[in-house]
């Protein structure tokens, strides 16, 4: 770690894992000037992060190309000014030209603050947007662009120009200075996106690039580093042959397996991960009750989608279409658009609620959502000539829409209509212009009761713009003038552009002239929101999620705004989530990657389990299997051993009557919200109590994967050395699982059951009572300490109190430590006799763990275990000794 700098501002964590692990020492020196580092303009903190990219810099992998660096820093930690300073030393170093990728065309004002904050505002940043195609521009600095730019293209004067081939011919041949990818979790799609290939021909055709990625999320999955060509993980002269080979070993590997692979890389250097400490901020999940206005309206809706899926089946029937893949992906596209619209509308009400409360507290509010609903105004306008007289629901346009532009009246002009010989084609077409016009009359009914665009409804709800600072990529809103009377205006203000008009609008609300902003993941990069020690708004930030982004990516973005460094309190952060079994599905995606990213954490993934949406992520195994039980038993094919709800009206028939029904649904947790409320609630709620009964199953038999699994040992040995180059030792662990007395005495102290306590068993062994189970002492707790039933009962046990069974505990605590129950009841035991290890009933286990730079040799490890064992699965598990010395492996 470096020693220069002066301290960051702000408490900043690493995982447990990686915190395991030391970093390479440090052979760079950096060219910074002395006075940005003395001055404070970058931390010691972020100066690590350039140093180790830098040195990273100066290494050639085995295919020719220059290795490259991951920033992995959390958001609010500085990932900007870190950037910044490496662009900064490369400029001194000669590198005069740079690359910086980035999301969004306005964060190129936030890059050329980082600059200037690190006083280095003699950098010029040219933004590529502004540039025209035939431009080869050759002015020095940095060259700004989107991800989106990599893929454009123009034939303007019957030329065929690409951005790419611009940036290529900017850079010049030979090109060695610094490409940086922020936020690069944008190109996780690599191969099926010409976005992705364009990141990964980029860095093909600059082979002797100083590549930097930096993401927050980057390294949380391992299919989303594919686009990570510079790190020298897979591909010539490592282990994996191809990206495909990486990936596989380690989705094999479990949970854990990625904690393993960033202490390798940041062993290896090329990889620097912190986060701001979650000290100070407050969590909670909000669960919103439905009132019954919004239950009948919900339930009205149900039927209505359920209708409509029957009468476009019909359609496509009659039609004799063939290939359906296009309707239905925009029919259930639709079908969840539009209850995920009915589900944040739920909880406007209640927001707004919680919202004045706590501003009444003296606090401020910051709101995120995704969906801003422009799109289903936009479609009103244009159908009303530009006029607008009344708020709009963006729900009843998803389902007009739908049915508006994809009710099938006719086969594609690629295929055939095929006549039917009794009734002309155009009768055909008129019965089903007839049903089509049938269900538009049904949605216009509908959508006088739904819910109004979320977004307009709460700026209204709030006191109108001139209270609420929004913050979206959304040009035009919907506004109350007086009374019922509305309009539609552009959120331009004079004199500044549209693309302006955020930042204008996050300055009004750090200067506290407004007290709510409204985010969405048009500002979720880049904009920062804190109650910053620098402005007038101090406030403590109450950070409420009305609606979860769809990726865990974006999540972690949007919370990244109001916990950031220098601020003077930490925010609040509420979940709100209705009660609507099927919200659950929205949730259960950002809870997967969170409960691994540890992003609400203390830089601890395993802290989550308490505090965090883990509860609500069912995109694993046990999900699978879960729903793969209740299908079947509610088509009769097995006979659960989960009961259903017993709630439910009418009994189990009836719940396996009624669920039957809609047991079609192939997309459950998608389709889910398209039952009227109780169904659907029941029904998740049969889904999840089997989801509970399958992992509680897995732990009673030692099958659950928890990741990297923790402990205590008390002492261990090392054996090292050198496997395929790198250093791997064995660590050979020696685990007491001995419960001392006096903490099985407190224990049974808390005890409540008839049938719960000290038991002696009579099977005698000299003139002594002995207890008949070798794996246990005398104390048997149910549901704490398992034994089996077949064994108690070869004998009779007699319960006893504590005094009585002080003696016997503390005397085989004692033996059990180094002998075996061969010894305790035969005073002998053939295995050591013969020279073989025995540790049946010994409270010391022995264990051996293989630590180091794993990453390397799994396969090769995994081969042997698997000529061995027959398997080629390895726990990975992470061991403290008493004296606090950690170890990690498997």
């Amino acid at each position: 770690m470096t020693t220069i700098g002066i301290s960051h501002p702000d408490i900043v964590v690493e995982t447990s894992t990686l915190s395991s692990v030391p970093p390479p020492d440090i052979t760079y020196t950096v060219s910074l000037p002395e006075s940005t580092i003395s001055r404070g303009f970058l931390s010691a903190l972020q100066l690590e992060a350039i140093i180790y990219a830098c040195q990273q810099h100066e290494v050639i992998l085995q295919n020719g190309q220059r290795a490259g660096f991951l920033i992995g820093d959390g958001a609010g930690v500085g990932k900007g000014r870190t950037v910044a300073g490496i662009i900064l030393e490369n400029y001194l170093k000669g590198r005069k030209r740079a690359l910086w990728f980035s999301v969004s065309n306005d964060l190129k004002y936030d890059a050329e603050r980082d600059l200037k904050d690190i006083d280095a505002p003699n950098i010029p940043v040219h933004a590529l947007n502004k540039i025209k195609y035939g431009d080869t521009a050759t002015s020095e600095g940095v060259l700004f662009a989107t991800y989106s730019a990599l893929i454009g293209e123009s034939q303007a004067g019957g030329q065929h120009r690409t951005r790419l081939k611009q940036i290529l011919d900017w850079c010049k041949p030979n090109f060695d200075g610094v490409i940086i990818f922020d936020e690069c979790h944008k190109a996780k799609n690599a191969t099926s996106t010409k976005m992705g290939k364009a990141v990964l021909d980029l860095q093909s055709k600059l082979p002797k690039a100083r590549v930097v990625y930096a993401s927050a999320t980057g390294a949380s999955e391992p299919k989303n580093m594919i686009y990570m060509s510079r790190l020298g993980i897979w591909g010539e002269g490592t282990p994996f042959k191809a990206f495909e080979d990486f990936l596989h070993a380690i989705e094999k590997r479990g949970v854990g397996a990625m904690e393993i692979v960033a202490m390798d890389m940041k062993v290896s250097g090329m990889y620097i991960a912190r986060q701001l400490s979650f000290s100070g901020v407050s969590f909670r999940i909000e669960e919103i009750a439905l009132d019954n206005e919004f239950k009948l309206v919900y339930n009205k809706a149900a039927r209505l989608w359920a209708e409509t899926l029957a009468v476009f089946l019909k359609a496509a029937d009659t039609l004799g279409l063939v290939s359906r893949k296009s309707l239905w992906g925009q029919f259930w596209s639709s079908h969840q658009r539009f209850f995920k619209y009915l589900c944040i509308a739920a909880k406007v009400r209640r927001l707004v609620e919680l919202a004045e409360t706590e501003m009444k507290q003296g606090k401020c509010i910051v709101i995120g959502l995704q969906s801003t609903g422009e799109a289903r105004t936009r479609e009103v306008l244009d159908e009303n000539d530009g006029h607008l007289d009344r708020f709009v629901s963006a729900a009843e346009r998803v389902f007009h829409s739908l049915v508006q532009k994809h009710f099938p009246l006719e086969k594609p002009k690629r295929d055939k209509p095929i006549r039917n010989k009794r009734k002309p084609f155009f009768i055909c077409t008129a019965k089903l212009e007839e049903l089509k016009q049938g269900l538009l009359r049904k949605i216009s009914d509908l959508g006088k009761e739904l819910p109004l665009n979320t977004l307009d409804e709460l700026i209204d709800r709030f006191g109108g713009p001139e209270r609420v600072a929004e913050m979206t990529g959304r040009k035009g809103r919907v506004v109350r003038i007086s009374g019922d009377c509305v309009r539609y205006e552009s959120r331009a203000e004079q004199g500044l552009t549209i693309d302006h008009v955020n930042i204008r609008e996050k300055e009004r609300f750090m200067g506290g002239e407004k007290l709510v902003a409204i985010i969405s993941e048009a500002a979720s990069s880049g904009i920062s929101l804190q109650a910053d020690k620098r402005v007038v708004n101090q406030r403590r930030r109450v950070h409420m999620t009305l609606e979860l982004p769809w990726s865990a990516d974006r999540a972690i973005q949007q919370f990244g705004r109001t916990h950031r460094s220098n601020q003077v309190t930490a925010p609040e952060y509420i979940f709100l989530i209705s009660e609507l079994a099927g919200e659950r599905r929205f949730a259960s995606i950002v809870a997967k990657r969170l409960e691994s990213l540890g992003a609400l954490t203390h830089g601890d993934r395993r802290a989550t389990e308490s505090r965090d949406l883990s509860r609500f992520n069912f995109e694993n195994k046990y999900g699978t299997k879960a729903l793969d039980k209740i299908t079947k038993a509610i088509l009769g094919y097995i006979k659960n051993t989960v009961p259903p709800p017993k709630e439910y009206p009418g009994g189990d028939a009836m719940f396996f009557r009624g669920m039957n029904h809609n047991c079609t649904i192939s997309k459950f947790l998608n389709r889910i919200l398209g039952l009227e409320v109780h169904r659907q609630n029941f029904l998740f709620q049969y889904f999840t109590d089997n989801f509970d009964h399958l992992i509680e199953k897995d732990k009673k038999e030692g099958k659950y994967d928890m990741g990297i699994l923790g402990g205590s040992f008390i002492y261990l040995w090392h054996r090292f050395f050198c496997f395929a180059h790198m250093c791997v030792f064995i660590s050979q662990i020696s685990v007491d699982r001995g419960l001392p007395w006096d903490e099985a005495h407190q224990k049974a102290d808390t005890l409540s059951g008839d049938d719960e306590g000290f038991y002696l068993s009579h099977k005698v062994q000299g003139m002594r009572p002995q207890n008949k189970h070798h794996e246990c002492t005398h104390y048997i707790i149910p549901h704490i300490i398992c034994f089996s039933m077949e064994a108690i009962s070869e004998v009779s046990l007699s319960g006893c109190g504590s005094i009585e069974a002080k003696d016997c505990w503390q005397t085989q605590y004692e033996f059990s430590f180094q002998k075996c129950s061969h010894a305790h009841w035969k005073g002998r035991c053939k295995q050591k006799e013969q020279g073989h290890e025995c540790w049946l009933g010994m409270r010391l286990r022995q264990y051996h763990m293989l630590c180091g730079s794993l990453l390397r040799v799994w396969k090769r490890v995994s081969d042997i275990v698997s000529d061995v064992t027959n398997s080629s699965i390895l726990q990975i598990v992470r061991l403290k000794t008493k004296q606090n010395s950690k170890q990690v492996g498997e």
